[in-house]
């Protein structure tokens, strides 16, 4: 995703947003280990490191266990629809339950982190919504409905670098970077593109584009104005391409041919907030919803309590200035000795239709919201409340088991390695085996590693690996071993 150091640039006609690599490791865990044992040549030894990699797996999950356990139970009480019944039998002070609330977000944050999901902060998400895609309408949301308290006690006791400005109302995360392509006809938006253009034309003729470039620049800011040109040579960051219809060459005769557009998307967006309490009633609830495959120019569609959108400002200036133009030509044509009737008709009929033009492009805009919104409700969201934090609970064993998999196998198929070497082989294995780039989080798999007992440093600072069957022995049979052994003895 957009980070402090990533741009937006255009070069060529072509709108670019370098992004950084991500932490997160893009492979299904059972690909995973499949594929690198298919690599080990001795079937003894593929099979000890099969082994190897259950316990790793049930090891892990055995360290989060309790931390995750009391993250449910924590949220239990503020489930938005069941906690509140929950905090009245526990008959908790206001304080404690402040002291509670606050554990549960020390414990969500830690559980974001470990899943390497980042809080976007305001340079991405003006990145992201630099430009257009599907929806059309400036979205707003009314943080009169949003509570500014929780958030804000957190950050204080938690500072965080780069906060965004509305952190202490709501937070979103965001992991991952995809690509959605729509193909359509676009036929109205080609049309409003055009005549866009022929506006824009007039007022830099009418030299009124300076007073609506200020009154436009106050309420967003394009970076891509101030973004240098970079060099992708030597670049170790992704550059993907912005395909939308304001960046088109278009003209009256493709208006009938269907045409493609593509966004970068957040592979996944969680946001977490809580809503205003009344004057009548404290609100407790805390609710956390998850997304997928969101494009980031749309990302508006996920922000809570959102405002119904209405015309702009700027529509109501486009309106007034089409009105005054078309009366000064009319009273213009009036005055002539010979007023031209037809004339008229034709300046009238056209400030009409350009007013009406705005009106149904509005109308449209927000029927394709509409659709947007309920789009982002069935199939967008993937869970939210107690069901996001079991994901998230998952998520953290998946990455944490693959990281280990994935560094224990380098430092055993080519010996001792030092940290950063270790780095650089375990992201060319991702890129060369699988064809997936990120930015592999060594010193975390490192750490692992030795909490596990079976790598271990050398004189100079070299890390090294025991033996597959004596990684076997260090870690010893688990449970779930045990378990399946007692299991299969029964059958």
């Amino acid at each position: 995703m957009p980070t402090t150091e990533e741009k937006a640039i255009s070069k060529k006609n072509k709108d670019v947003i370098r992004l950084e690599r991500e932490a997160v490791i893009p492979i299904l865990k059972p690909r995973l280990i499949v594929h690198l044992a298919n690599l080990i040549e001795q079937s003894a030894d593929r099979a000890e490191f099969l082994k190897l990699c259950k316990r790793v797996e049930y090891t892990i999950r055995a360290w989060y266990m309790l931390q995750f356990e009391d993250l449910m139970q924590l949220y239990s009480l503020f489930d938005p629809v069941h906690g509140n019944q929950k905090l009245q039998q526990q008959n908790l002070s206001s304080d404690e339950v402040d002291i509670l609330e606050q554990n549960f977000l020390t414990y969500l944050f830690q559980i974001m982190e470990k899943s390497n999901f980042k809080i976007a902060t305001d340079e991405e998400i003006d990145v992201a919504q630099s430009g257009q895609y599907l929806l059309n309408l400036p979205i707003t949301v009314d943080e009169s409905k949003l509570d500014n308290k929780l958030l804000k006690r957190f950050f204080e006791s938690h500072p965080h670098e780069n906060l965004p400005d509305f952190a202490d109302k709501y937070i979103i995360f965001r992991r991952g970077i995809g690509l959605d392509k729509t193909t359509d006809y676009f036929f109205m938006e080609k049309v409003d593109a055009l005549i866009g253009r022929f506006w824009a034309w007039i007022l830099r003729k009418t030299r009124l584009e300076k007073v609506l470039s200020r009154r436009s620049s106050s309420r967003k800011k394009d970076p891509k104005k101030d973004d240098e040109i970079a060099s992708e040579v030597e670049d170790s960051g992704l550059y993907v391409e912005r395909v939308r219809l304001e960046n088109l060459e278009l003209s009256f005769r493709n208006l009938l041919t269907k045409t493609t557009i593509q966004e970068p998307t957040f592979d996944r967006i969680i946001v977490v907030y809580r809503r205003a309490s009344s004057k009548t009633k404290a609100e407790r609830g805390i609710y956390v919803k998850h997304f997928k495959t969101i494009p980031m120019a749309d990302m508006e569609l996920v922000l809570p309590e959102k405002k119904n959108p209405s015309l702009t400002p700027m529509d109501w200036v486009k309106f007034l200035i089409s009105a005054i133009v078309g009366l000064v030509a009319v009273v213009g044509s009036v005055e002539m000795p010979k007023a031209d009737l037809w004339v008229m008709v034709a300046i009238l009929s056209t400030v009409l239709g350009y007013c009406a033009k705005i009106y149904f492009t509005f109308q449209q805009n927000m029927a394709t919201y509409q659709n947007l919104i309920t789009q982002s409700m069935y199939d967008k969201q993937l869970d939210s409340g107690r069901g996001t934090l079991l994901h998230l609970c998952d998520d953290v064993i998946q990455q944490e088991v693959k990281e280990v998999i994935i560094s224990f196998f380098i430092l055993m198929e080519q010996g001792k390695a030092t940290l950063e070497d270790l780095d650089q082989q375990c992201e060319e294995l991702i890129e060369d085996e699988f064809g997936e780039h990120c930015n592999f989080d060594v010193d975390d798999a490192v750490h692992k590693l030795e909490k596990l007992g079976i790598v271990s440093r050398d004189t100079i600072g070299r890390y090294f690996c025991v033996g597959l069957k004596r990684a076997n022995e260090i870690i010893g049979t688990t449970t779930e071993e045990l378990v399946l052994k007692a299991k299969q003895g029964n059958a």
